[in-house]
């Protein structure tokens, strides 16, 4: 299990992420959520045991991370902006990661290095963006982590090396145990792989909850009405969030509520339809985002 307890970090007198808490289940995969610049990358590295936390702390099979070569031995951590030595081979990082990791299998990069038929003995910075990705992602799952700290790995990967790579997550965590967690902005990355997501926002986490709590729990409704309507007909209702266009309404609701949809058909809809929301839909709708009216942003 991977444990955030009250987590704090700050750089001088900027805080990057605030009181942060949560647990990553062996077996799970996380998926840490939020715009750029939102505190993901810091969680993580606070996580890897690279930055140490002004308050709180993170463990990992109850041992902390920081400053632990032990735990470093059980963890593998794969940043978003990826170094490899000058000359540096798959072969010869295999080799060194070998000396590092104690269940590091050759076996299984031989079998990755086919699946994703990348040259072990060429240069890695002589590999495209997405090669350089599929060459950590292939040192990472042959070194047999317990833990594995991902930062927006899919980036720069082509369709089917992307499904691929999921593929290979979700069978390693589930033959192995492993507690994983990947972050990333992209919500459609992550709505198929994840079974628990967690949102930053504000520096804090605003949001963590199982993807099923997720499906179960939201709902949109689209009301349509024989009269103009304003947000006073909804004053009695409690909801997420409310779009009126005329005789059109859609409105949202965090909780999936039969006293909520016996008002609404009070207000005496000419029709009424149920969606269930996506996760980015969703996610969306937790952010307390600011609107702008897009129209007026041209204006001379």
């Amino acid at each position: 299990m991977i444990e955030f307890v009250n987590v704090t970090k700050k750089f001088g007198d900027f805080t990057a992420v605030e009181n942060i808490s949560f647990n990553v289940e062996p077996s799970s995969i996380y998926g840490l959520i939020g715009y750029n610049g939102a505190g993901k990358t810091t969680l993580l590295k606070t996580a890897a045991g690279i930055y140490k936390a002004e308050n709180g702390e993170v463990l990992m099979g109850g041992n902390p991370t920081f400053d632990n070569n032990t735990t470093r031995r059980e963890m593998f951590y794969i940043p978003d902006d990826l170094y490899f030595p000058m000359n540096a081979s798959i072969k010869s990082m295999a080799k060194f990661y070998a000396e590092y990791y104690p269940n590091f299998s050759n076996k299984t990069l031989d079998n990755l290095l086919e699946v994703f038929g990348l040259d072990p003995k060429k240069k890695i910075r002589g590999f495209s963006k997405g090669m350089q990705r599929q060459a950590e992602i292939i040192l990472a799952l042959a070194s047999h982590p317990k833990y594995m700290l991902l930062d927006e790995t899919f980036d720069g990967l082509d369709p089917q090396k992307k499904e691929i790579t999921k593929k290979l997550f979700v069978e390693y965590v589930a033959e192995s145990d492993c507690s994983l967690i990947i972050s990333s902005h992209n919500l459609s990355e992550l709505s198929d792989l994840c079974d628990h997501v967690g949102l930053i926002n504000g520096k804090k986490l605003t949001m963590d909850c199982s993807v099923y709590d997720i499906s179960q729990n939201y709902s949109k409704f689209r009301l349509i009405f024989d009269r103009e309507i304003s947000e006073n007909d909804f004053k009695d209702i409690k909801y997420k969030s409310l779009d009126i266009d005329g005789k059109v309404a859609m409105i949202i609701f965090s909780q999936n509520s039969d006293e909520q949809k016996q008002k609404l058909n009070a207000l005496l809809p000419i029709a009424i339809d149920e969606y269930k929301l996506t996760m980015e839909e969703v996610f969306l709708n937790e952010m307390e985002e600011k609107k702008y009216d897009v129209t007026k942003i041209f204006e001379k």
